[in-house]
């Protein structure tokens, strides 16, 4: 494989420092670039601005960089592409329409909740704002129920077989938010494919998003990457581990310590456990995921 038919990339938040659940999606993106001879990106998914920490987007390139994960090329800043999530979604057309329901407005419709928390859409504004309703946001249209295209699937390489029906499970979904932000869904669509990415890599809260991703891809003529999706570090009731839950920076005075947990949550641990520097901890880590993800 040539150094230039694998991309994968890291696209954290800069909501604050890197932490221990972080981690893990950081090593796993990490070591699947490497083993197969890819490109390992890194992006900062700072869309939303009101939860941007200052600095925490230095802290983060410098911690990565002081456990051994360096980009292989410049930092890609979203903040800093809206003008490529608006071409994006000038291309979509009448694809794209304003909506005017609030959050509990689309609650109380009682159509249901999604995987991921969040309510249902409704389909209330399809047609047209009612009258005396104001945009909030604009909104992408998924096919109807036994349309083409409604039902999603593709094959996850940690969970295998995975399926998923956008009008039942999500409606039509944002893609520009009320304060005025991109959505995340547009954005990383965009970014993924300008960045050439082929491999996505991420944390197993982010699998819900897959479907509407694939689907905004078809839309757009993007290809679509193939996806790997770790499992969640939680914390001691069982929430995700996070910085809104608490979760303490790494500490770096022990590097080699943070990595080997990263690698035992990941299933490295006889292959990582025993190692007494990082030298030892990369070639044990690459090995064990060879022999998982190896093949493509």
């Amino acid at each position: 494989m040539s150094a230039c038919a694998y991309v994968g990339r890291f696209a954290p938040s800069p909501s604050g420092p890197l932490h221990a659940g972080s981690l893990v999606a950081a090593l796993a993106s990490h070591l699947d670039a490497r083993i197969h001879d890819g490109r390992w990106l890194l992006r900062i998914e700072d869309i939303d601005e009101t939860r941007t920490v200052p600095g925490a987007a230095d802290d983060i390139v410098e911690t990565l960089a002081a456990l051994d994960m360096h980009a292989d090329g410049p930092v890609l800043v979203q903040s800093q592409r809206k003008e490529r999530y608006q071409l994006a979604r000038e291309k979509l057309g009448t694809m794209v329409y304003p909506c005017g329901c609030s959050r509990k407005e689309i609650a109380d419709s009682r159509v249901g909740t999604a995987s991921d928390g969040a309510a249902i859409y409704p389909g209330t504004c399809r047609h047209g704002l009612a009258p005396g309703k104001q945009a909030r946001t604009l909104r992408l249209r998924v096919p109807d129920a036994g349309q083409p295209g409604e039902r999603v699937q593709f094959e996850d390489r940690w969970l295998g077989p995975q399926t998923q029906h956008l009008a039942s499970e999500v409606g039509d979904f944002v893609l520009q938010r009320a304060d005025g932000f991109w959505a995340y869904q547009l954005a990383v669509v965009v970014d993924d494919a300008e960045q050439g990415v082929t491999d996505v890599v991420r944390g197993a809260d982010l699998l819900d998003s897959t479907a509407r991703q694939i689907y905004l891809q078809g839309l757009l003529g993007y290809p679509t990457p193939r996806y790997l999706h770790v499992p969640l570090l939680v914390n001691e009731t069982g929430e995700k581990f996070s910085k809104q839950n608490g979760a303490q920076a790494l500490d770096l005075g022990q590097p080699l310590q943070q990595l080997q947990q990263a690698a035992a949550f990941l299933g490295l641990a006889s292959e990582t456990g025993q190692v007494r520097d990082r030298e030892g901890f990369w070639n044990g880590a690459l090995t064990g995921w060879q022999a998982r993800f190896g093949s493509r």
